[in-house]
């Protein structure tokens, strides 16, 4: 199948985020997408197959722009990481209605399943990596930067869940108690050995 000419499948996703705030997950359509981006449902699935594809896409390229900056720093790294979780943390995030709905399908999508986990391996390395350059070891002896990567993603995904099903959900203050055990973390090993 040739290439059709009209938009660059980045463009294709920029649309669609702007067409999933407007009409929200449950209008969402390939077709709503084509109308949005002005060009053809040909278009849309030369690019995505399905709307689960779509849904893929999107929520990677959330991820991707929101590691992206968080990465192109040094400084206040994980003020800034739980600053972007916390800006998806909401009683209406598309972000995370989309990403629990692409969850639950995959639990009947074998590839859904694969790519989610893939990214979800991909964020629990990065997060990882950003506490070994900031911890010169783990804070507790016997648990790795592997699983403190790991429980910091539950945990930001854990808060995303519950504000999405309370809509009085204590986001902020939840968050910056969150910032503080980051830092206490952080602090523990010295006061360990002192």
């Amino acid at each position: 199948m040739a290439k059709p000419n009209g938009m660059s499948k980045s463009e294709i996703i920029q649309c669609a985020k702007e067409c999933l705030v407007e009409k929200g997950i449950e209008n969402f359509t390939l077709r709503a997408v084509a109308e949005k981006a002005g060009v053809t449902q040909g278009t849309i699935y030369y690019h995505f197959r399905t709307k689960e594809q779509l849904f893929i896409d999107l929520v990677q390229d959330i991820c991707d722009n929101s590691w992206q900056e968080i990465s192109q720093t040094r400084e206040n790294v994980i003020e800034q990481a739980l600053d972007s979780a916390k800006s998806r943390c909401s009683y209406d995030s598309f972000f995370h209605k989309l990403f629990l709905s692409l969850v639950a399908s995959s639990f009947n999508n074998e590839e859904i399943r694969r790519k989610l986990g893939e990214m979800m391996r991909n964020e629990n390395k990065a997060l990882s990596e950003i506490l070994s350059s900031l911890w010169v070891e783990s804070p507790i002896k016997g648990v790795s930067f592997e699983t403190w990567g790991i429980l910091f993603n539950a945990i930001v995904d854990g808060l995303a869940l519950q504000a999405l099903l309370q809509k009085d959900f204590p986001i902020e203050k939840t968050y910056e108690e969150f910032e503080h055990f980051i830092k206490e973390l952080s602090t523990f090993k010295g006061k360990e050995d002192n």
